[in-house]
C-alpha cells in the first residue's frame, strides 16, 4: 500500500505545517515598530518642493531643524511677500497602510501677501504621487490632505485634522463628497499649544483622523478627481482611479509651524504567524515580506489568521 503510506505522510506533513503556522514564533509580535521619520537633528530622509523652485531647492532655508524641532520659517529679508510659494517637505518612502502621527504647534505671524485662508494653516499630505513628477510651478501635490488648523483667537470654531482634496475626491457617508474640504469634529486650538494629530490610512479603503487620541473624522475611497491644484502633470491624475498608496509630505502654507514628532506605524507586512517577522497589528498581508527560519519560500505558504 505505498500510495496510502504516501498519502498518510502528506497528511502528517500538512498537519505539522498547520500546527507550526498557528504558533507565533516572533516573541515581539505585539511590539509596535514605529518609524521615526523626523530624527530631531536634521532633515535626513526629507526633500523639499516649493512652488516655482526645483525639487530639492529649500528656498531661504524655509524648512529647518532648530532646538530639536522641524520648523517652517519665513525670514523677513528672504520673504518680503509670499507670492504663492507653497512648500511641501516629502518623506523618502511611499506607504499604503499605515498610521501617521504628527505633533505640531503654530507660532509667530503669517508672511505678508499670503491668502487669508492660509492663516494658521498647514497639513500632512497623504497618498501623493512621486514628488519627482511635480512640475516646477505646481502649487500642491495631488493628495489627500490631513489639514492642520489653529484657532484664530476670535471665539469662532476652527477645528483641525480636516480633509482637503487637491486633485482628488473621497467618498463620505456613501456618497462622493462634492466640496474641497470636509471639517472634522475636532475642538479649536488657539495659541501655540501642541496638538497631536493622527491619520490611519487603509490603502484605497478608509482613512480615519484623530486629534489627541479622539476620532474626529472618517471617510473612504480616496481617488483622483476634483480641482484645487494647478500646473500639474496630467499623467499623474487619472480621474476616478482609486489611490491605494503614495508619498507623505508636510506643508509650508505661509504660517510658521513647528513639528516635534513625525512617526509612522506601517500596517502592511507579514501576517503569517509562522514567520519570524510576523506582527499582530498588521492589517494588510504582504507575503513577499515574510521570513522563515526553515527557508521555505513565502510563495509556498498560506497565511494563517
Amino acid at each position: 500500500m505505498p500510495s496510502a503510506r504516501i498519502a498518510l505522510a502528506s497528511l502528517l506533513a500538512a498537519a505539522s505545517f498547520m500546527a507550526r503556522a498557528q504558533t507565533v514564533v516572533n516573541p515581539d509580535a505585539d511590539k509596535q515598530d514605529w518609524i521615526v521619520m523626523f530624527n530631531g537633528k536634521d532633515l535626513s530622509g526629507w526633500t523639499p518642493k516649493i512652488t516655482h523652485y526645483d525639487l530639492g531647492d529649500n528656498y531661504a532655508n524655509t524648512f529647518r531643524v532648530e532646538n530639536g524641532l522641524l520648523e517652517v520659517r519665513y525670514d523677513k529679508k528672504a520673504w518680503p511677500t509670499f507670492n504663492g510659494r507653497f512648500g511641501h517637505l516629502f518623506y523618502k518612502d511611499p506607504f499604503s497602510y499605515y498610521r501617521l502621527v504628527v505633533e505640531y504647534r503654530f507660532v509667530g505671524a503669517q508672511v505678508p501677501g499670503a491668502p487669508e485662508w492660509a492663516l494658521r494653516n498647514s497639513g500632512a499630505m497623504l497618498h501623493s504621487p512621486d514628488p519627482r513628477t511635480m512640475l516646477r510651478d505646481q502649487d500642491f501635490p495631488i493628495s489627500i490632505e490631513g489639514q492642520l488648523l489653529g484657532g484664530n483667537g476670535d471665539g469662532k470654531p476652527r477645528g483641525t485634522a480636516n480633509m482637503c482634496s487637491p486633485g482628488t475626491d473621497i467618498v463620505y457617508q456613501g456618497k462622493l463628497y462634492p466640496d474641497h474640504c470636509l471639517n472634522s469634529t475636532s475642538p479649536t486650538f488657539d495659541g501655540d499649544q501642541w496638538v497631536r494629530a493622527e491619520f490611519e490610512v487603509h490603502g484605497s479603503g478608509t482613512i480615519t483622523n484623530y486629534v489627541n487620541g479622539h476620532q474626529v473624522l472618517q471617510f473612504e475611497m480616496p481617488q483622483y478627481g476634483g480641482g484645487s491644484v494647478a500646473n500639474y502633470n496630467s499623467t499623474t491624475k487619472i480621474d476616478g482611479q482609486l489611490i491605494d498608496h503614495g508619498y507623505i509630505s508636510l506643508q509650508a502654507e505661509s504660517h510658521p509651524i513647528d513639528f516635534r514628532k513625525v512617526e509612522l506605524l506601517n500596517l502592511a507586512g507579514c501576517m503569517d504567524k509562522a514567520a519570524s517577522n510576523y506582527k499582530s497589528y498588521f492589517i494588510k498581508h504582504v507575503p513577499e515580506d515574510c521570513k522563515f527560519a526553515d527557508g521555505v519560500k513565502p510563495a509556498m505558504r498560506r497565511p494563517v489568521a
